[in-house]
């Protein structure tokens, strides 16, 4: 293409605009492949040129030349220019003696004291709420093709799509930073657990239900004496707060891979154990551990 050509093509997409439609595909994964990559440049200046409205990745409600702009800077710096900024680190930890060296924190998430419960996270989501379910989860998409078919699934962290949602399958079995409660809420030194340092905690630890300022709750008591606390927090699923002052759900990092559900340390007063999984819709707590 010659560059009078080309300059003639950059005028008309500057010039070009049209309301955006609801996207049912994860940002920036134009052609629907199922990653974000320079094909999605092309297949979204393609749009442009030929009037179809998709590709709104900055998402501001319509599909223009700031799209390619924020989806090139994306592709050059890994992350999106509007993704939340981890806030400074000032978060109390106790050094339990695990074989690893994991530290992790004294409160929840969102927590005031070791006895708060703190704040609700569904699995990949960063922010606490009012509601949750399917049709309130960040990561589970509903939409209606250009031929009238409904598609309905996962659209991120996902190890298969028996729904049949095309290009929503990116075998992701742990949480980017951007989705990680800990890490957004608490800053770039905190993470959520994974189940490994969860079953860590579970075998090398004592632990004694007991109450604390009138609190339910998990007393962890480490190889080298160190304790920490875990409120009995329950769960939230829709409206409804569950299970608080009996029982205890504290979210990992890691993704059952079998059927897309998050795997969480549980307890009650008789049972403790790593190993459980829940649907990532719920809404359940958060006990972050320390990586720098």
């Amino acid at each position: 293409m010659t560059k009078f050509s080309s300059f003639i093509v950059v005028l008309l997409l500057m010039s070009v605009s049209f309301t955006a439609h609801a996207q049912g595909y994860p940002r920036g994964d134009v052609d629907r492949d199922g990653a974000v990559t320079i094909s999605d440049v092309t297949c979204l200046i393609d749009n442009l040129l030929n009037g179809v409205p998709d590709g709104d990745v900055d998402q501001d409600g319509t599909v223009n030349i700031s799209d390619v702009t924020s989806l090139i800077d994306y592709l050059l710096k890994g992350s999106w220019s509007d993704d939340p900024v981890p806030p400074p680190d000032s978060h109390d930890w106790v050094d339990l003696g695990l074989p690893s060296g994991t530290i992790w924190a004294t409160r929840n998430v969102g927590a005031s004291s070791p006895e708060d419960y703190g704040d609700y996270f569904a699995w990949g989501e960063t922010a606490p709420k009012d509601y949750y379910d399917s049709s309130t989860y960040k990561w589970y998409q509903e939409y209606e093709d250009a031929n009238g078919v409904w598609h309905y699934g996962y659209t991120k962290y996902c190890t298969f799509s028996p729904e049949g949602l095309d290009g929503f399958v990116d075998n992701k079995t742990e949480l980017d930073p951007s989705d990680d409660a800990a890490y957004v809420n608490w800053g770039p030194s905190w993470r959520m657990p994974t189940t490994e340092q969860q079953r860590e905690l579970y075998e090398n630890c004592s632990r004694q239900w007991t109450q604390r300022n009138g609190v339910n709750g998990l007393l962890v008591t480490g190889p080298n004496g160190n304790t920490m606390f875990l409120p009995a927090a329950g769960g939230r699923w829709r409206g409804s707060l569950d299970g608080v002052g009996l029982r205890g759900y504290y979210l990992s990092r890691t993704l059952n891979s079998n059927n897309n559900s998050a795997y969480h340390l549980y307890f009650n007063s008789g049972l403790w154990g790593y190993w459980f999984v829940e649907y990532r819709g719920y809404g359940l707590t958060v006990r972050a551990v320390r990586v720098s």
